[in-house]
């Protein structure tokens, strides 16, 4: 098993050093990239409706009944699970002037000639009957009011999409801040876009908290359009700061007053626009501020606000296919791209970013800034003397004997018998006997049990001086009177003192026997003495 196992071992050292010839494949994720971000960017827009009647009692009772769209706030928006759920900040859907003062104005002024700003503040006209009225008109609604006044809020959504959607689709707030730069969470009513749902961005687990950290922000200046994509520009994080006071920005060379300059993009329409990281582009925070100020409320506020909300940001099917399609597009292997970002239209038609870069690779696919031709140029640039398909064709045979072996190898140790087992101590302490080199024997007829059993060995030894022998019987005894002694002891080992040495041989082979044999250790013949 020792010998099985060795040869598995060589196996997959010989599989992994095959492997290795293979070229690798996988590329690394694309870093500093808005292109995952960019296509869930939404154009937010808030109305307050005002439904108000207003009842004239100075002459004639009149009801005059009139419907007001008054803007509440515009900006930007991020699109964080497919079902629709999106972050923006709250005062781009709630403000806090009371949009029933300003009907309240401007139905008044309307029907009574009157002049009266249409704002959101309160007047006062110099004709008592008329102020008087004028005053009951203007919330709390009392029992002698003399407006009647129903208002709703609607929010409308223009995605990210190619062609520009001009209707937009509904948004309800889910939960809204206590304060105009908390994070608001919408939730789209009614929106069907099928079972894949809308492309989201990744959020970010933590803000960067190195001094000038490079970032980038996006959102729309107005409502999408084909001559008005969505804005990205690039900034820089300073360290500090937290909470809802926000984090504020700073070029790390003093060349450029981001403060100011993102500012500005605030106040054309970015509010709420998403800041993302620069190397994975993931969201790490959302613009607040705007005029010559512009800060960053970051990643933490975000996330506690769709807990309250009970959002859970999420990432669907579109988004990963995207994410598969832009690994090629920006490693510039564009006609691999171009699949990927088909089937990223399939689920999602609209999609202005897979599109575009679907343009792209259909433009570069095959010329010579498509990096899978540049491979196949480099390919057929090597010798023909040196392809790869001997290399695993080899490999492939060497596998195949080492297999062999190892089976082979295992067959054998399997059909091994059992080593004969030691002797016992009693056995290795038993009497020894001498062994005697064997003597050739020459071929002789068989035994026969009544002729003379002298037998004469083909070896030269001194003459026997007399020959005991008995017809059948299986030794041959030798008695020797000049060697009854051993040296320096005068007496012969075995022998008493006075007795002759007697030497047994065996009959059936000839040799030499010692005193306590019972069978010849040559032939195995018995000794019958």
């Amino acid at each position: 098993m020792r010998r099985f196992g060795s040869a598995l071992a060589v196996l997959g050292g010989l599989c992994l050093a095959i492997a290795g010839v293979a070229p690798a494949l996988a590329h690394e994720h694309p870093s500093g990239i808005t292109d995952l971000v960019t296509p869930a960017v939404v154009r937010i827009e808030a109305t307050a409706r005002v439904d108000i009647t207003l009842l004239d009692h100075i002459g004639e009772l009149v009801h005059v009944e009139r419907s007001y769209e008054v803007p509440i706030g515009s900006g930007t928006g991020t699109v964080i699970n497919p079902d629709g759920g999106m972050v923006t900040l709250t005062r781009v859907v709630r403000t806090d002037r009371d949009v029933r003062i300003y009907a309240a104005n401007k139905i008044f002024a309307a029907h009574h000639k009157v002049k009266i700003p249409e704002d959101f503040e309160r007047h006062r006209l110099k004709d008592d009957q008329l102020d008087h009225h004028l005053q009951e008109c203007y919330p709390p609604k009392q029992p002698t009011a003399t407006c009647i006044i129903d208002v709703t809020t609607e929010i409308t959504v223009f995605p990210n999409i190619s062609p520009p959607d001009k209707e937009g689709f509904k948004a309800e707030i889910v939960r809204v801040g206590d304060k105009p730069d908390s994070p608001a969470v919408l939730s789209p009513v009614g929106r069907a876009d099928g079972s894949a749902g809308l492309p989201t961005a990744p959020l970010a687990a933590v803000v960067p908290a190195k001094e000038g950290s490079p970032v980038a922000v996006a959102g729309f200046t107005g409502r999408p359009a084909a001559n008005l994509p969505e804005t990205v520009d690039i900034a820089h994080l300073r360290a500090g700061g937290a909470g809802e006071s926000g984090r504020q920005f700073k070029d790390p060379e003093n060349k450029v007053n981001e403060p100011e300059k993102l500012g500005a993009l605030i106040d054309k329409g970015l509010l709420g626009g998403p800041v993302i990281e620069d190397k994975k582009g993931e969201v790490v925070g959302l613009l607040i501020g705007g005029g010559k100020d512009a800060r960053m409320i970051g990643i933490r506020e975000i996330t506690k606000a769709l807990a309250e909300a009970d959002v859970t940001p999420a990432r669907g099917s579109i988004d990963a296919a995207f994410e598969q399609a832009l690994t090629r597009f920006h490693t510039h292997y564009y006609g691999d791209a171009v699949p990927a970002f088909q089937r990223v239209l399939e689920l999602y038609p609209g999609h202005i970013v897979a599109a575009a870069h679907l343009k792209t690779s259909q433009a570069k696919r095959g010329t010579a800034e498509d990096e899978a031709t540049k491979r196949a140029a480099a390919s057929t640039d090597l010798p023909k003397s040196t392809p790869l398909w001997p290399f695993l064709v080899g490999g492939g045979l060497l596998v195949l004997v080492v297999l062999v072996i190892a089976i082979l190898l295992w067959r054998r140790g399997s059909q091994d018998p059992d080593p004969e087992p030691e002797p016992s101590p009693a056995a290795k302490t038993g009497p020894t006997v001498p062994a005697s080199p064997p003597i050739p024997i020459p071929p002789r007829p068989a035994f026969d049990e009544q002729a003379d059993s002298t037998v004469v060995v083909g070896r030269s030894f001194p003459a026997l001086p007399k020959i005991s022998s008995t017809p059948g019987q299986p030794v041959l005894v030798a008695r020797d009177p000049g060697h009854n002694t051993a040296p320096g002891s005068g007496t012969a080992p075995g022998t008493k003192p006075g007795e002759t040495m007697v030497q047994k041989y065996c009959t059936g082979c000839g040799m030499r026997l010692g005193p306590a044999h019972s069978f010849c250790g040559y032939c195995g013949q018995p000794t019958k003495t």
